[in-house]
């Protein structure tokens, strides 16, 4: 019988900012829902969307947005991977077509925050309202170009477009109800992916820059974007329990498989980052900045805001 994970093992689980790393943990799991799984192709497009963020993919400058960054993209990835291993265990077997078209979906979610090489004015953060649409945009092209199953552009545009926030996911106009699986399972891995971060909150701070570039939402400063992350949670809580068919579950017995142990560790470090958002909030606009040490990210957002 395996020892209960330590804090250290738990806190790797969500520190997803290497790469190959991340890389290394989706083969393992996926090698344990089909040894024969062949990695080749999803090995393209991963390494392909790694090229955008670091500037080196063709006619594309670096993705600049600090929250919806490379660590952003490779949690929500991760998160895929593990829910897909998840509900195999559940009895839900995907076909391999199936696994690799949600981890498309999964690293291309975000991929409209990428820049043309003439339209490097900004951050991409001006695109937050049509960078779901721009990213179903270049899926589209980018299959073409690599000359995949047409098939494919149909069936990720609908699973892209589950993780735009201002669509109801209702009225998503998926082909078929195993399409619609599909999208659930990525809109799940976005939402649990990001909002277990450990660095969620402090992070939080970089998406108000990102919104105040965008001219998007009502929020008067990052307190007031911190004060309304409660409700956000709440909204959140009820996607996945609703239109998303409860499918964090499974991600319990990913873990009881890999870890020994029964329990949706991300689920567990969004209840901890939310109830230590309430003593965030619980203080005054000149106090709560302290609370939120993790990574440098309030110097340099308050850096940023002072530039401008």
């Amino acid at each position: 019988m395996r020892n209960i994970p330590t804090s250290a093992e738990i806190y790797s689980l969500f520190a997803n900012t290497d790469s190959w790393t991340v890389w290394t943990k989706a083969v393992g799991i996926l090698s344990r829902i089909n040894p024969g799984y062949d990695t080749s192709l999803i090995r393209t497009v991963f390494d392909d969307v790694m090229c955008l963020f670091r500037g080196e993919y063709p006619g594309y400058s670096s993705i600049k947005t600090l929250y919806h960054d490379k660590p952003h993209t490779l949690d929500v990835f991760l998160c895929a991977v593990r829910l897909i291993h998840g509900i195999h265990i559940s009895g839900t077997h995907l076909t391999d077509e199936e696994m690799t078209l949600i981890m498309i979906a999964a690293l291309m979610h975000d991929i409209g925050y990428s820049q043309l090489d003439g339209e490097q004015g900004g951050t991409g953060a001006q695109y937050t309202q049509t960078h779901v649409n721009r990213g179903i945009a270049f899926m589209k092209k980018y299959i073409a170009d690599k000359q995949l199953p047409l098939s494919f552009a149909t069936t990720l545009a609908p699973m892209i477009s589950g993780t735009d926030p201002a669509l109801k996911f209702a009225k998503i106009d998926f082909p078929n109800e195993r399409n619609r699986l599909l999208g659930q399972i990525v809109a799940t891995a976005d939402l649990t992916g990001q909002m277990a971060d450990r660095t969620y909150l402090e992070k939080l701070l970089f998406l108000y820059l990102e919104f105040k570039e965008a001219n998007f939402g009502n929020y008067q400063n990052t307190y007031d974007l911190l004060r309304q992350t409660k409700k956000f949670y709440d909204v959140t809580r009820e996607k996945l329990d609703g239109p998303f068919g409860m499918l964090y579950i499974n991600l319990a017995h990913h873990f009881k498989d890999m870890l020994g142990v029964e329990k949706d560790f991300y689920l567990e470090s969004i209840e901890k980052n939310i109830a230590y958002l309430s003593k965030v909030i619980a203080l005054n606009e000149e106090e709560y900045l302290s609370m939120l040490k993790r990574g440098g990210i309030v110097e340099k957002s308050l850096a940023l805001a002072a530039h401008g």
